[in-house]
């Protein structure tokens, strides 16, 4: 019965995170008490991952209906954002507004609390979206892009839980003061998941990587949260979901290149110009020098994972 009841629970907090963390129709006929939303935390990278799977479904059909790269990588973010309703794209945008055109705490967090958007906050999307957007073209392949989704959405919402415990709640109402502090098995649950996720995706050297880079994005926000208005707000929370999102997909595509294997085309034909190389099995090479007999050169290709290509002329 004791072990029924436990995974009862787990089911709920499953529940309550996707309630919170996304647009799905979730079925909960009961009030979200006081303090459940930060003990449910734990199950932040499960929704994140699944966030993720939708994105790369989107990115896999684009790619097999031939689009090209960056209209496929476009059509995969703007489905992780639709899904969660612009959640965190929301609260990077009222961040960057509030802290940057507040002079007080009380001016800083009215500002966070408007409906409208200024210039701080269009720059901050459009840096988020795009710097994505970079990521997934420049990834290309769509496991590549599948497993950097995945591992993003999961390990930007792994530090949720941390961050709420690190800090206070800036405000007495809404949805930060009313989540409460989460306990300490959420902080480290939610923790295990993230890093899980990324060590099964990216492997240990991009993990560590990563996890350097989110503790540091973990530990700044923090202190300029608390600098700016004296705690974080669920605005808070969103821009640093953001922040971590660009930097596992940015840590992805730096490592897909750690371990490429060179790959070697031979060309038959001595007299072949340079700009005809693009009609040989790695197409689209850039910054290629002239070729001679008998000599051998490396390239880029423009799509896919980057790889050294040794070019060899027979």
């Amino acid at each position: 019965m004791a072990s029924r009841e436990w995974f009862v629970q787990r089911l709920i907090d499953l529940k309550i995170s996707a309630m919170f963390l996304t647009r799905l129709p979730v079925p909960h006929s009961e009030p979200v008490a006081s303090g459940a939303l930060s003990r449910a935390l734990w199950t932040a990278p499960l929704i994140g991952a699944a966030v993720g799977t939708l994105g790369a479904v989107v990115y896999a059909v684009a790619h097999a209906a031939h689009l090209p790269p960056v209209l496929a990588a476009t059509l995969a973010i703007a489905a992780t954002a639709v899904v969660t309703g612009c959640l965190h794209e929301d609260g990077l945008a009222d961040v960057a507004d509030g802290f940057g055109g507040g002079a007080t705490r009380e001016r800083k967090l009215e500002i966070m609390r408007d409906s409208r958007i200024g210039t701080y906050g269009v720059f901050a999307l459009l840096l988020s979206v795009l710097l994505r957007i970079g990521a997934l073209t420049s990834l290309a392949d769509p496991v590549s892009v599948a497993t950097a989704l995945l591992c993003a959405h999961a390990a930007a919402r792994a530090g949720l839980p941390a961050l709420m415990k690190l800090v206070p709640a800036a405000r007495t109402d809404g949805m930060s003061a009313h989540a409460g502090t989460p306990p300490d098995e959420s902080v480290i649950a939610a923790a295990l998941l993230g890093v899980g996720a990324m060590v099964a995706g990216l492997g240990i050297a991009a993990t560590l990587a990563a996890q350097a880079l989110l503790a540091a994005a973990l530990w700044f926000v923090a202190r300029l949260s608390k600098h700016q208005i004296g705690g974080q707000t669920g605005d808070v929370l969103g821009a640093f979901e953001q922040a971590g999102e660009i930097i596992v997909l940015l840590v992805a595509v730096a490592a897909s290149s750690w371990s490429a294997p060179a790959q070697q085309i031979r060309v038959h034909d001595p007299a072949v110009p340079a700009a005809r190389l693009a009609s040989y099995p790695l197409d689209l090479l850039r910054e290629v020098p002239q070729p001679s007999r008998h000599h051998n050169f490396i390239g880029r290709a423009d799509i896919g994972p980057p790889v050294d290509l040794h070019i060899v002329l027979d």
